[in-house]
């Protein structure tokens, strides 16, 4: 039996999907925005990882999409004190798995806390994020099937739809890593103080040259720069805008003498250029810039000093994560900021010819009532020709194309069987091979299959041959 929290506010309901294509057809409901819910079930037995794999499954549909939420599952912990009244995000789980979004982060976790054998503390282990793209999963509305299969050799395979969108071992894929390194840096290790980092050096015998002038500037005049002709070199660049009028509530007395804006000067705009003329500057030839003594390789160099190794006394090596702790209940303590999240038909087993066959019977009856729902292919070429009326004339182009085609290499001279734009007879195509074949092309480029007595094929040979 499911046990809600009640000090968790969030809302559950059991019911079919608003836009449900499977009448009668129920599920368990996140009814609450931005609120924490909590609902645990226990498991008939508990699970023991030990020689055969965990397949955990189960429903979901984001009715409303997804802006901020998840929708993971918890695998409980089998542990003497565990109390499904007082399930909790503090709750010691086995597993976390399931889709989790916020923003443009698109998650499908997989964690497992794992025991270390030296301190007995758990410590979460983190699957790699997957490299396929989980977007559509959030956006599309329909009813997706999530899976997680651990092997007994520790291999792992998380799939949506029954396809695999992420694997890997939990030895060698999981963050961080189960097992620690055998050696660490040497925390009481310290650099030296004479240790020299320092791959290049300035040279401490170079001389700055007898001709090197640091004072140059980097630009100077262009002496070569001619005055154009026409420059007005009494006229400023810009003018009291003589359209300007002194506003009425203009205060002297507050705001100073009133000025007109200025505005560029008109007897400048017929002329190359107004007021004082300047040489343009240029680089300086000469220029050289501040001296510095040339580069050299490091005789004392020591390369990047490093702590020593030493042995890790933290070090353990478990090399069969795979055998968790026992869980006795599955959970969902969630958070969104989306209601309307549809779960159904969590199943976990031992057995994935099960899991597939259960998988099959549920979720696969949603996916071909979802699938037959939808609109045909015409329906959705004429939706998006609304929506981009300039796809008529790509549907257009590609209608005519192949009846152009056919008319041309129909009826524009080529040797053809009498017959031309009627339906051709079997001596028709007869012709025709006979003509092809004397042209050099040999007989199965021409006649395909060869059968020449079957009016399917007849209509395959017109066209090829042709």
């Amino acid at each position: 039996m499911m046990m809600m929290i009640m000090h968790f506010t969030g809302k559950w309901a059991v019911e079919e999907m608003k836009d449900s294509k499977l009448p009668g057809d129920k599920g368990l409901v996140l009814k609450s925005r931005a609120k924490h819910h909590a609902i645990s079930a226990l498991l008939l037995r508990p699970f023991t990882f030990d020689t055969k794999p965990l397949i955990v499954q189960y429903e979901v549909n984001f009715q409303s999409g997804i802006d901020c939420g998840g929708a993971y599952v918890k695998l409980l912990t089998e542990t003497p004190d565990l109390d499904l009244d007082q399930f909790v995000d503090k709750t010691a789980y086995t597993i976390m798995f399931g889709p989790d979004k916020c923003g443009e982060d698109y998650k499908l976790h997989f964690i497992f806390r794992h025991k270390n054998p030296k301190t007995g503390e758990y410590e979460e282990k983190h699957a790699k994020k997957p490299d396929a793209d989980l977007r559509s999963y959030y956006t599309d509305k329909k009813t997706h099937l999530y899976t997680l299969v651990l092997n007994p050799d520790n291999s792992f395979e998380v799939l949506v739809d029954q396809t695999v969108v992420n694997s890997g071992n939990l030895l060698t894929d999981m963050t961080p890593p189960v097992n620690p390194p055998a050696e660490i840096e040497d925390p009481d290790d310290h650099k030296p103080e004479d240790w020299d980092e320092r791959p290049k050096i300035q040279d401490p015998d170079a001389v700055k040259p007898d001709d090197w002038d640091e004072d140059a500037p980097a630009q100077i005049a262009d002496e070569d720069a001619v005055k154009p002709d026409g420059w007005l070199d009494d006229e400023p660049e810009y003018v009291g805008d003589p359209d300007a009028i002194k506003p009425d509530d203009w205060d002297e007395d507050m705001d100073g003498e009133w000025e007109a804006p200025q505005v560029p000067n008109p007897a400048c705009e017929s002329a190359p250029g107004c007021g004082p003329w300047k040489r343009p500057m240029i680089d300086n030839p000469n220029y050289k810039g501040k001296w510095k003594s040339p580069m050299i390789d490091n005789p004392s160099y020591q390369g990047i000093w490093k702590p020593r190794k030493i042995p890790n006394p933290a070090f353990f090596e478990d090399l069969h994560p795979f055998k968790m702790a026992p869980f006795s209940a599955l959970g969902l303590e969630l958070w969104s900021m989306t209601s309307d999240i549809f779960f159904d038909n969590f199943f976990i087993t031992n057995d994935r010819n099960a899991a597939e066959n259960w998988a099959n019977d549920g979720w696969g009856l949603k996916k071909a009532a979802e699938g037959a729902a939808e609109p045909g292919l015409a329906s959705q070429m004429l939706t998006a020709a609304e929506e981009r009326p300039w796809l008529w004339v790509v549907y257009v182009f590609i209608v005519a194309l192949p009846v152009i085609l056919i008319v041309l290499f129909c009826c524009t001279g080529k040797v053809l069987p009498p017959n031309c734009g009627s339906r051709p007879t079997l001596n028709d195509y007869r012709s025709v091979w006979l003509m092809e074949k004397r042209w050099g092309r040999n007989q199965e480029s021409c006649i395909g299959s060869g059968i020449l007595n079957e009016n399917e094929s007849l209509r395959r040979i017109w066209f090829v041959c042709d």
